[in-house]
């Protein structure tokens, strides 16, 4: 699933391809990609003459501003955005096309259909996951020790904590492993164990690993791709991810791969010691008659 490098880099390709431009029409060829309004023709409809006039995002969610609505796009596993002329030959699995005045087309292509798209006025009709998010890394008030009170508390795992979407927005399987690497943590540590010292760290690890992915444009594990229909570049200087059985670049042990939160996780074993396990109080038999 795209996460926010990702996300980020297709919303500065679309930005620079796409706003100031008017939509002529709307073709919807597979209608459960539309979730508001539930009549895809209503969908369409209501988008007909309306003009782009700025890409925004929010955690993993493009927000397409084209006045009076917000179209809200969810990529999912491998929803992908291309800027065409009318001209050119169709990908398959193509499921929306926005037509521009000018004889360009945005097209809309998911080979796994799970992508989603939401119509709205105002934002707090915007389905749940969006209203729920918490904060992006990048936001000046998320401080050290703002960040710190979002994780201290919870015994789950730190892997599992950020991943959640209401804790920090737009973190994925890819750049949580990174930046619990770079910052020396082991995945399956639980949260209420991660000290304030160390949550300042990790903080600035996961703003340095994402600073680092948008500036090479993401990674290009799957199929992702950005509005001119490039791949991304930081998939070869991911430290752990994907490098199961493959040394470590600090250390040289071999990385493994793990479950953590039911996903698969990558760790190296030295540089990320095996959090111990909790004590378990003993229970004092009851004195007296």
């Amino acid at each position: 699933m795209p996460e926010l490098p990702e996300v980020e880099t297709v919303r500065r390709s679309l930005e620079a391809l796409i706003v100031g431009k008017t939509m002529a029409s709307v073709e919807v060829r597979l209608a459960r990609i539309i979730r508001t309004p539930p009549d895809a023709a209503a969908f369409a409809a209501l988008l007909t003459g309306c003009r782009v006039e700025a890409v925004r995002r929010r955690g993993k969610y493009l927000l397409f501003e084209v006045p009076p609505w917000t179209l809200v796009s969810h990529l999912r596993m491998e929803g992908q955005y291309r800027l065409a002329s009318a001209l050119e030959p169709e990908s398959p699995h193509t499921h929306v096309v926005f037509h521009f005045t000018d004889g360009t087309e945005l097209r809309y292509r998911d080979v796994r259909q799970f992508g989603t798209m939401d119509l709205v006025r105002d934002l707090a009709e915007a389905p749940e996951g969006l209203r729920t998010l918490g904060p992006e890394p990048f936001d000046p008030l998320l401080t050290a020790a703002a960040f710190y009170g979002r994780i201290h508390g919870r015994q789950a795992p730190i892997k599992a904590v950020l991943l959640d979407q209401t804790c920090l927005a737009g973190l994925g399987n890819i750049y949580v492993d990174e930046a619990l690497f770079a910052a020396r943590i082991h995945p399956q540590r639980p949260a209420d164990r991660v000290t304030k010292r160390e949550a300042s760290v990790l903080l600035h690890e996961i703003r340095e690993v994402l600073t680092r992915a948008i500036e090479a444009g993401g990674s290009s594990v799957r199929t992702y791709v950005n509005g001119y229909g490039r791949h991304g570049g930081f998939q070869v200087e991911l430290s752990v991810y994907g490098r199961e059985g493959q040394p470590c670049r600090v250390c040289g042990t071999e990385i493994l791969k793990l479950r953590v939160a039911g996903r698969g996780t990558h760790v190296c074993p030295t540089c990320q010691g095996r959090p111990k396990q909790r004590r378990r109080r003993r229970k004092t038999a009851r004195q007296g008659a």
